[in-house]
């Protein structure tokens, strides 16, 4: 399966769920709908929607409560996008100027709190309790995660399993939320949502692992972003803390100095280390077993076209360059 059958496989559910965001951009207020636009228009994979689509046809599920909650899904990202732009102070994203950049950071963060908002009074719409637990759970454990990332900032201490707390809040509960808002909101049994659920989440670790190992590997056009912008920021990523504790003394001395700095002055200085100690390999394996692990969940779908782009879209989102 090609990684664009992902999508044709719910074309029709893809192209209402693109009305229905449009439609729910709308404000009184001019700046609002143009931010809101410039971002949701700048593309991007749209996995989240794509997740809840695919999780929601593999149990049964194709209606309108579906693309809603595709929608709600895509707002609730769209809003993290904007904040983290600004907290990170990044002025890229996806090939072109942030909002922030742009507009400044207020405007951002204030149209990230409308976005916020709509998707809650969308999930009202759905009327499912049980969903909108999901999602506000999800919600207050990717800002928490956002926060952790933020103490650990500049940080050479951090450790692997701080950096996977952090990931799984920030990145992979999203996902998790995704698929598993979607299996409960068709009515799966049980053991079907619960392996939704866990492939959302073992997906969306894969994913990060591979986003932070492209910071390394990728180039700047290719990604659509800032190479080495996490360690301008003094982001302990996996590469990097792998290569404290497995590299060289000098590898980890010349990486602790750059966390503690920040800034890319010895971007290629570093990125060699990283290479060359092996940190690149250990996450490129490490995003593998996650990917390998979302796929056993699947274990307990039934077989379907969704099923297996499921499993196909597991299998791209390790083998991607952007």
């Amino acid at each position: 399966m090609q990684p664009q059958a992902f999508y044709q496989i719910v074309a029709e559910d893809f192209a209402a769920v693109d009305s229905l965001i449009k439609q729910q951009l709308s404000s009184r207020i001019p700046l609002v709908e143009k931010i809101g636009d410039y971002i949701i228009s700048a593309g991007g994979k749209r996995l989240r929607p794509l997740l809840v689509l695919l999780a929601g046809n593999a149990v049964g599920k194709q209606d309108d409560d579906l693309r809603l909650l595709a929608a709600v899904i895509e707002f609730l990202h769209t809003s993290t996008l904007l904040h983290d732009d600004v907290v990170d102070k990044s002025d890229l994203r996806r090939g072109r100027s942030t909002a922030n950049a742009k507009w400044g950071n207020a405007p951002s963060v204030l149209v990230g709190d409308f976005l916020y908002a709509r998707s809650f009074e969308m999930m009202v719409r759905l009327g499912s309790l049980p969903v909108m637990e999901i999602i506000s759970q999800a919600t207050r454990v990717i800002a928490e995660g956002e926060v952790l990332q933020l103490t650990k900032v500049r940080d050479a201490s951090t450790t692997e399993a701080t950096y996977m707390e952090v990931i799984r809040g920030k990145t992979a509960m999203l996902f998790e939320a995704s698929t598993h808002s979607a299996a409960v909101l068709a009515g799966a049994p049980a053991n079907q949502i619960e392996a939704l659920r866990t492939y959302g989440d073992n997906l969306g670790i894969a994913f990060q692992l591979v986003d932070d190992l492209l910071d390394y590997r990728g180039d700047a056009e290719t990604l659509g972003k800032n190479v080495g912008d996490d360690l301008a920021e003094g982001k302990p990523t996996l590469p990097l803390i792998v290569t404290m504790r497995d590299g060289t003394p000098e590898q980890a001395a010349l990486v602790r100095k750059a966390i503690q700095q920040g800034g890319i002055e010895d971007l290629a200085e570093i990125s060699a280390a990283v290479e060359a100690s092996g940190a690149l390999d250990y996450t490129a394996k490490l995003a593998q077993e996650y990917a390998q692990r979302a796929i056993a969940c699947l274990d307990d779908i039934p077989a379907s076209g969704y099923r297996d782009a499921l499993i196909e879209l597991a299998n791209f989102a390790v083998a991607r360059s952007t």
